[in-house]
């Protein structure tokens, strides 16, 4: 990683609702916000989301965790419990993460996150090639570039790219690694210079006024 300064901002629990809101608005607003922002996040419920373009006929079959959230990216369904760790990363339009091909992009953020693992203690692997076992389900198969754990998925991400910036939006399924989130936290800080932050309350107001517009409308996700 370069060296390059990074916001950082450490949320509580929140809905699913608003966890999508936020890493959207994030989105919207990275440009004005003016620099990479790492935001670090867990769920105050079970929930499942799945990808932008998925069908919600097909995917709430696969999973008995409800609510069912589209996310504003894209990729497969993930189950989100009190087992799995949950971040977003966003870039504003002029940040060279932005110019990457999505795929590098990709190889990047899980290289980032397997040198963690490694400070950690836990060793991992990239997946070389796409596993196909359960297609449009993000933790079963792999897709190249997936974080692997004695052969098996344990990081996933997707992603968002248009004129307002990118968002990444990852997800870690690490209970079998043994580590602890906080210790894994702290290890892929240290690749980068940092600050904490946190939005101003004109932010806060505007993610609740998306997520009750848009994220928890059946509209928005029963809509294909």
């Amino acid at each position: 990683m370069s060296h390059e300064t990074f916001n950082i901002w450490h949320c509580s629990d929140k809905s699913p609702t608003w966890n999508m809101a936020a890493d959207e608005l994030l989105l919207r607003q990275s440009n004005l916000i003016g620099q990479a922002v790492l935001r670090l996040y867990s769920w105050n419920q079970s929930a499942s989301s799945f990808g932008y373009f998925q069908r919600y006929a097909e995917v709430s079959l696969w999973t008995e965790l409800r609510p069912i959230i589209r996310r504003p990216t894209a990729g497969g369904l993930v189950r989100h419990d009190e087992h799995e760790w949950t971040y977003s990363l966003t870039f504003p339009s002029d940040h060279p993460w932005w110019q990457l091909k999505a795929e590098i992009s990709y190889q990047r953020v899980h290289n980032w996150i397997r040198r963690a693992f490694d400070r950690c203690g836990v060793v991992t692997k990239l997946c070389s090639e796409v596993i196909t076992e359960g297609p449009g389900q993000c933790f079963i198969g792999a897709e190249k570039n997936d974080l692997i754990f004695r052969g098996k998925k344990i990081a996933g991400a997707a992603q968002r790219r248009n004129r307002d910036g990118l968002l990444i939006q990852g997800s870690i399924q690490a209970k079998d690694t043994g580590i602890k989130r906080s210790c894994w936290e702290s290890a892929m800080l240290k690749e980068i210079e940092w600050e904490e932050w946190k939005p101003i309350e004109a932010f806060f107001k505007g993610i609740a006024s998306l997520a009750e517009q848009k994220y928890e409308s059946e509209n928005h996700n029963q809509r294909r």
